[in-house]
């Protein structure tokens, strides 16, 4: 009786729970939606009604002048855009190969001083050369400054995304799978290739997704090492735009807002480099999710 009792308590409470976690998810989503709903309208406001009346959840005095003046000259914008799209694409596929190569590395027993060359990478993170030597070694000695080499190679490793990468290869792929494939005459780059790569979809979407963003908001490697107007980013030219026009604006009192639209330019500059970036999530979500919650679930 008792049990039939508690059973029955369970099936009560599943859809209050189902309710209850639906409407705190849909707070969530909506507080997080809300933001880019004002983004949106004070990109498409007038500079004096944003000035006047502040911003709101849809356009007042709808006007397209912020995006006019980002766009005066469409071919830098387009251009801009290919070398971020080229860069974001490139080098987040040779960032998730490598990575994923040295995380397999580091995972197997076999290797000897596998933790020493762990810790020798996790060192990294918590001191650097500085930043003098730094822009010496890449401009002077490897000779990078303005390719596209440099776009691709300076945010290319992250230490932490190996460290995470060995750990879910370790925890993920069993070591008689591996085993089995060498008794086969498998050599260790095809069981890497065909085995390990495959085994990893879920980190590589989820860790793949932070590396492209990373790679798409980069503006300081430009800034540091690019001075040719081909290799310059979008995230490094909207940066140009709007020190161009904080500059204008601080140093003369006569640039009127349809000439500098300072404020809805910058919701206008968010909105252009972000666009990409929510396109291309909802394809990669489904791995993305499964990746996140990693660990989560053990059995």
């Amino acid at each position: 009786m008792s049990s039939s009792t508690a059973s029955n308590r369970k099936l009560n409470s599943a859809p209050v729970f189902t309710a209850i976690a639906y409407t705190v998810v849909s707070i969530i989503a909506l507080v997080c939606l809300i933001p880019f709903v004002v983004l949106l309208a004070g990109a498409f406001s007038s500079e004096s009604s944003v000035i006047s009346d502040g911003y709101w959840f849809w356009p007042r005095d709808f006007s397209l002048d912020a995006f006019k003046f980002i766009f005066r000259y469409p071919g830098d914008v387009l251009s801009a855009y290919k070398v971020s799209i080229l860069i974001a694409v490139i080098g987040t596929a040779l960032s998730l190969f490598c990575s994923t190569m040295a995380a397999y590395v580091l995972g197997r027993k076999e290797l000897k001083h596998r933790n020493k060359l762990a810790f020798f990478l996790f060192f990294t993170t918590l001191f650097s050369g500085g930043l003098a030597p730094y822009y010496i070694w890449l401009s002077r000695n490897l000779h990078l400054s303005n390719t596209y080499a440099v776009l691709i190679l300076v945010p290319m490793f992250n230490v932490m995304y190996i460290l995470i990468l060995r750990s879910f290869i370790s925890s993920s792929v069993p070591e008689p799978l591996i085993e089995s494939a060498r008794i086969d005459g498998a050599g260790d780059l095809r069981i890497f290739l065909q085995m390990i790569l495959p085994l990893s979809k879920p980190a590589l979407a989820s860790i793949g997704v932070f590396t492209a963003l990373a790679y798409w908001n980069d503006w300081w490697t430009a800034m540091m090492f690019t001075t040719k107007d081909p290799l310059i980013p979008l995230q490094y030219l909207l940066y140009k735009m709007l020190s161009s026009v904080n500059l204008s604006s601080a140093m003369s009192q006569h640039v009127t807002n349809l000439d500098a639209p300072k404020e809805t330019f910058k919701l206008a500059m968010t909105v252009i480099a972000t666009g990409p970036i929510l396109l291309v999530f909802p394809f990669v979500q489904k791995y993305f999710v499964s990746g996140v919650t990693i660990g989560a679930v053990k059995g």
